[in-house]
């Protein structure tokens, strides 16, 4: 067993399995506390690296692509303090994460682990059922279906369709961005109808859009990571028709775009409504109308 405790948190690899548990210290970000325990199985494992610095050092694992829905969901936009595959080192103790670092590479080599894109998630992802409140509003998801509640400070657009709920068999993809502090993000369910819509986020009823405080907004990826993990895996292609094999391939669940139209139409329809009814202003509708029109282009 070779293991590294920290106040940032502990490393311990026994030969099959690197476990990686976040420190208790209130300078472990809130969402690797709540993250949790990670199981990381050595076939998951690409390389790792120490990193000496003058007055602490750190651990990197680096996991094989494809393997972990969490860098799947948030494709390397996590905030560096909130990467679970990173240690801080103290300098003293340099040598036992060397020792670390060497006994994971050691192990890589005895297995000849590859080093390619996995065919298949080999993390699981956080467990479900997940809820986040954000700034937007409050978004669960039970392993078969996504909610939001929007918060009294939705976009009035969003408030007026009711809680949305879309199910695991309509999405395409989870886009996720953080707020940084200093720029919004976003959570986008992208679902068959709307992979050609591009509403902003603070208009997009499938989306939410992160803007109050980054620590409590960065727990959404949580939610992304559970429904990304039950998606089919990035590897997962099929031919065009069956046929043309010498054409590139395309994810399984992109509709085609004969369906363009009729969904141009229906957000249209529904826009409409909203604004005979008075919920969306001239002005909103008017600008709505021209972000779905630019999103369909």
């Amino acid at each position: 067993m070779a293991e590294i405790i920290q106040r940032d948190g502990t490393w311990a690899f026994d030969g099959t399995t690197v476990r990686i548990t976040p420190g208790l210290h209130r300078s472990v970000p809130l969402f690797r506390q709540t993250y949790g325990e990670i199981a990381v199985p050595l076939e998951a494992v690409a390389g790792v690296v120490y990193e000496p610095e003058r007055k602490r050092g750190r651990l990197r694992l680096r996991l094989r692509e494809g393997a972990d829905p969490l860098l799947q969901a948030t494709g390397g936009r996590l905030p560096d303090a909130a990467d679970p595959y990173r240690l801080i080192v103290d300098i003293d103790r340099s040598g036992v994460a060397e020792y670390v670092a060497e006994e994971i590479r050691h192990g890589l080599l005895l297995d000849q682990i590859p080093k390619e894109p996995t065919k298949a998630y080999l993390l699981p992802g956080p467990p479900v059922p997940v809820s986040v409140r954000s700034s937007d509003g409050t978004v669960s998801f039970d392993g078969a279906q996504v909610r939001i509640d929007w918060a009294d400070t939705s976009e009035r657009v969003k408030r007026a369709t009711g809680p949305r709920i879309v199910s695991v068999g309509d999405l395409v993809q989870v886009e996720w961005l953080p707020n940084s502090g200093y720029e919004d993000g976003f959570m986008r369910f992208v679902t068959r109808e709307t992979v050609f819509s591009k509403l902003p986020p603070e208009k997009d009823p499938y989306a939410l859009d992160l803007w109050g405080s980054a620590r409590r907004d960065l727990l959404t990826a949580l939610v992304a990571t559970a429904v990304t993990a039950r998606l089919p895996h990035p590897s997962v292609r099929e031919l065009d028709n069956g046929e043309f094999p010498d054409r590139p391939r395309r994810l399984a669940t992109v509709p085609p775009p004969a369906d363009h139209h009729d969904v141009l139409l229906r957000r249209l329809r529904e826009l409409g409504e909203l604004h005979r009814e008075g919920v969306l202003t001239d002005e909103e509708f008017r600008m709505t109308k021209a972000a779905v029109l630019r999103g369909f282009n």
